[in-house]
């Protein structure tokens, strides 16, 4: 008789946790896009208003968490780099904006375009051929490119400075096309 007794018992203690775990859990939040039963209230079965209410989210709240999410919670340098890439390269001895340069630079403007506020430096850079003199202009050149480009996509001169390092920091050290084609390059970075 006491197995028995002792069988009820932790029968009893399991369902009583099993209930306690069952009611411990919290109701997932409802989100509301702005419906036509926005404002209504829940009830339960009897008609009458939950006693738990879960606040609703707006739509434009969602909207705002979503781009968040998309172009980064502040306008910083990882932001950008997530979202857009921070450079464009350009062919040897060229100031001229590929196909996939302006993709890029389209990618920038919107994200400057969602953080308003943002300014940012656009930096011409150069590999090691040519003259300290020759590669500061081209370095200028390049880095005027993308300002121009980007104005042209809407953001505000105001916002963009320029600055050339000609070949005087290398992306990547070492001869030979591949790390060349590194070097020549517009950079954005975030002030």
């Amino acid at each position: 008789m006491t197995s028995v007794h002792l069988g009820k018992k932790i029968l009893f203690v399991s369902a009583a946790a099993m209930l306690l775990a069952a009611c411990s859990k919290e109701p997932e939040p409802q989100v509301s896009t702005g419906g036509a039963d926005a404002g209504a209230e829940e009830s339960s079965s009897n008609g009458q208003p939950d006693a738990v209410s879960t606040p609703e989210v707006s739509a434009d709240i969602l909207r705002e968490r979503n781009n968040r999410d998309k172009y980064g919670a502040s306008a910083s340098q990882s932001a950008l780099e997530a979202f857009a890439g921070d450079r464009v390269f350009f062919a040897y001895d060229s100031s001229e904006l590929t196909d996939e340069a302006r993709n890029t630079l389209a990618m920038q403007a919107e994200w400057l375009d969602y953080h308003s506020r943002a300014r940012v430096t656009v930096e011409g850079h150069c590999d090691e051929r040519g003259t300290r003199e020759y590669n500061l202009a081209l370095g200028e050149r390049r880095a005027s490119a993308v300002k121009s480009y980007l104005m042209a996509l809407g953001v505000s001169a105001s916002r963009i400075n320029t600055i050339s390092y000609g070949k005087e920091r290398p992306a990547v050290v070492g001869n030979g096309e591949s790390s060349w084609s590194q070097n020549r390059r517009g950079v954005m970075s975030v002030n």
